[in-house]
């Protein structure tokens, strides 16, 4: 699927409109908003993908920025592209309602703060503390 009229964050967060689907595609079309984190494709055949750890994929990951795009053949240039290819498995809906500029970081430093504590099984009333860099710290 192709992403356009990208948020125009710098960097790997990507958030914008689905201009266009391949016949594979089933859960986006165009015009739904669309946000993609620093993976954009991977070869979904080795071991790694097929245990569903893509960051792990030993013929190469394509990321959202600094890689050669296997569906067009030019380098990624992330939050700056005027349009990305990325393979639905690496693409979230967001809501029409969410301010882009916004939800851009939340593919990020918010599901980097998100992931540890939905494994931990944190609840409502519990209390955490998050220790991190830039944005990591900044996510109640």
């Amino acid at each position: 699927m192709e992403v356009h009229d990208l948020s125009g964050r710098a960097g790997h967060e990507i958030v914008g409109r689905v201009t266009k689907t391949g016949s594979a595609v089933k859960n986006f079309k165009p015009g739904d908003i669309a946000g993609v984190g620093c993976m954009v494709g991977s070869c979904g055949k080795c071991a790694g993908c097929n245990e569903g750890l893509e960051q792990y994929c030993e013929n190469g990951i394509t990321f959202t920025y600094n890689s050669n795009d296997p569906a067009t053949g030019k380098q990624t240039y992330g939050g700056y592209s005027k349009s990305i290819v990325v393979d639905e498995k690496f693409v979230l809906r967001i809501p029409a309602n969410l301010d882009l500029a916004k939800a851009a970081p939340l593919l990020c430093a918010g599901i980097t703060t998100y992931s540890p504590l939905r494994h931990w099984k944190v609840t409502k009333g519990q209390k955490v503390g998050v220790i991190g860099l830039g944005g990591l710290g900044i996510w109640p």
